[in-house]
């Protein structure tokens, strides 16, 4: 208790006398890189890159970057005629498929990328029908083109990303028709 008070009257008299004294912040920590691979994503390319821009722009403890040369990619991202849907293989690891059958019935690509990358983010399908749900997916109305995350899932990516744990439990998805 003494030794509190005398730190904070030598800091009250530096700051009288004009010292600047410097103090430690806690460094923040740095967000885990994914690399995901669009190689396969056919004419999806731009809008996978886009769904990755739309997390960046939001998450702040996970960014998606496109795979380089010699680097393995944590996700692969195809493109195929059935109704897109994800594979985890891990929090952060695993596939998914731009299907064309949304796409075809008319649903936003940027919202199709950014709801199939939350998947592989830790989020599950929420079937609310609220276009402010992301993760609403085909629920929500063929006109939604809202492609955020809500602040509910925002935290929960950003909670899954906090430490460097990663689960281990496998899922599929699909956006339902």
């Amino acid at each position: 208790m003494l030794l509190r008070r005398i730190a904070a009257a030598v800091l009250a008299a530096f700051t009288l006398a004009g010292v600047q004294v410097a103090t430690a912040a806690p460094a923040a920590a740095a967000p885990r890189v994914l690399y995901y691979d669009a190689s396969t994503a056919q004419e999806f390319r731009s809008v996978v890159d886009q769904g990755a821009a739309i997390w960046n722009s939001r998450a702040t403890n996970v960014r998606l970057e496109p795979v380089t040369a010699g680097r393995t990619p944590n996700i692969r991202v195809y493109a195929d005629n059935g109704w897109p849907r994800a594979y985890t293989q891990s929090l952060g690891n695993g596939y998914w498929y731009m299907g064309r059958q949304a796409v075809n019935q008319g649903y936003h690509r940027p919202r199709i990328a950014a709801h199939e990358f939350g998947h592989l983010l830790g989020l599950p399908d929420n079937r609310t029908g609220l276009c402010s749900d992301l993760m609403s997916g085909s629920s929500a109305p063929v006109s939604c083109t809202n492609a955020y995350p809500s602040s509910r899932e925002l935290a929960t990516v950003n909670r899954n990303f906090a430490s460097s744990a990663t689960t281990t439990e496998a899922r599929s998805f699909v956006w339902a028709g």
